[in-house]
């Protein structure tokens, strides 16, 4: 049955109209929520310079410049899908897990996810205090299984005696990562993939960019910790949070990552109370910038 049209301004107008409206509205939405803070903001930006040079092009008759223009664009067009690879596997990710409308966290998950969180920032805090570095992977909604084969399986309980043996200097798996599901750990002396954007601070080693790397590609949360300066750090969605060797204040950041990544991508998981406490509690630094020593 075709649903009842109203004119408005001489133009039919109907409840479908609406729905198509307010249905694109919310994809563009989805989008732009998604892309915010990742290296696609500049790049459309510079595609949507591109395109005003070429419109400018065609108003003044510079065929030449206009013909280059052209090719220029529809090689960015063809390079889209590359370039954006880590955007919309995000966004995949997110449509197959439900997105918007992800389910709710059961109370044992939840309960779990404390207990875990709790024995990963303690022994955070006593590697941290030793200056001995790690690298612990916490799987979200997505699966890090061709991560977890490139290391050696464990599927032990998750435990504090446990990770110090793992990232003891003289263990055989302290120089790979860690993975933790629920409350095991999968497996250690993982290889992550490294972040292709530069560091600027020389302290910010492998470790560092394989934390970023992994949350670029994925919605893991990544605990960090320096061996040259003992700091600990979170990576999460391509970012690095800093300045967390309080145990306390560790936990709290910890339990927040996990379950905005648990819910849905991004920051679409976070509700406006929710976000306004996690943005006091620690900063967001860019991988192109750290202000910040670790």
């Amino acid at each position: 049955m075709k649903l009842p049209h109203v004119p408005v301004a001489g133009y039919p107008f109907g409840i479908s109209d609406a729905v198509d409206i307010l249905a694109t509205a919310l994809l563009v939405y989805y989008l732009l929520v998604l892309m915010r803070g990742t290296r696609a903001v500049p790049i459309l930006f510079g595609i949507v310079v591109l395109a005003g040079l070429l419109g400018l092009a065609n108003i003044f008759h510079l065929l030449l410049l206009a013909t280059i223009l052209q090719y220029a664009l529809l090689g960015t067009a063809v390079t889209l899908p590359i370039v954006f690879q880590p955007e919309l596997r995000r966004l995949l990710e997110g449509l197959g897990r439900g997105g918007m409308f992800a389910r709710r966290e059961r109370v044992d998950e939840s309960a779990a996810l404390e207990e875990a969180l709790a024995v990963l920032a303690r022994a955070a805090v006593v590697l941290s205090r030793d200056r001995i570095g790690a690298l612990v992977a916490i799987e979200g909604a997505t699966g890090l299984r061709e991560f977890v084969e490139s290391g050696t399986r464990l599927d032990a309980k998750l435990s504090v005696e446990l990770l110090l043996s793992i990232f003891t200097p003289r263990s055989p798996l302290h120089d790979g990562a860690a993975i933790v599901r629920g409350s095991l750990v999968e497996a250690a002396g993982c290889f992550l993939p490294l972040s292709e954007n530069v560091l600027t601070e020389s302290h910010l080693g492998t470790r560092h960019r394989a934390a970023i790397g992994l949350s670029e590609q994925t919605d893991a949360v990544v605990l960090v910790i320096s061996e040259q300066t003992g700091a600990i750090s979170i990576a999460r969605t391509g970012k690095l949070s800093r300045e967390l060797e309080d145990e306390k204040r560790l936990r709290s950041v910890l339990a927040a990552c996990c379950r905005a990544s648990r819910r849905r991508p991004g920051k679409m998981a976070v509700s406006a109370g929710f976000a306004r406490r996690l943005r006091r509690r620690f900063v967001h630094r860019k991988t192109d910038g750290f202000a910040r020593r670790a």
